[in-house]
């Protein structure tokens, strides 16, 4: 995957040796959804999402976000099948950038990262959900995308 950078900032697939950096940065997104202290995700989830970024059988990727050696952002996307397009659809799973980096263009530059990606791979269509609470993001994808007014549902089963 082609690299692009502003200024010091540069958007870039993970490798192994990001872990370290990665690991915060995921347990910040998933603080942000209430999975901390006791509703924290089992450390196997983490561990088996982490290899499935270096899987080539998986459909799941990332980008984090570089600045000055230190990752800053991360998101995570996966491409699915559809009934109404032959090609697939990306799913942008994850998006989360630290609290000192926010405001300065990493969401906007991540969210760019996958949709380079998806043009590579030829498909056409991004979507991605968020809380009604996360204003500061929704700020963010108004801009980048338009809200298609779908109401999410869900179960565990």
């Amino acid at each position: 995957m082609t690299t692009t950078s502003s200024s010091s900032l540069l958007i870039r697939p993970p490798v192994p040796g990001d872990y370290a950096g990665w690991k915060p940065l995921w347990d910040g997104y998933n603080a942000f959804y209430g999975r901390e202290g006791p509703t924290a995700l089992p450390d196997e989830i983490t561990q088996v999402t982490w290899q499935r970024f270096f899987d080539a059988y998986e459909p799941v990727h990332a980008l984090v976000a570089e600045r000055d050696g230190r990752l800053v952002g991360l998101t995570h996307y996966l491409f699915h099948r559809s009934m109404t397009r032959i090609e697939p659809n990306c799913y942008l799973s994850d998006l989360f950038t630290l609290s000192s980096e926010r405001g300065q263009g990493v969401g906007r530059q991540l969210i760019e990262g996958v949709y380079a990606h998806v043009q590579r791979v030829g498909a056409h269509r991004v979507y991605w959900q968020t809380h009604v609470t996360n204003t500061a993001g929704r700020t963010l994808y108004d801009k980048v995308a338009t809200h298609d007014g779908f109401i999410v549902y869900g179960t565990m089963v």
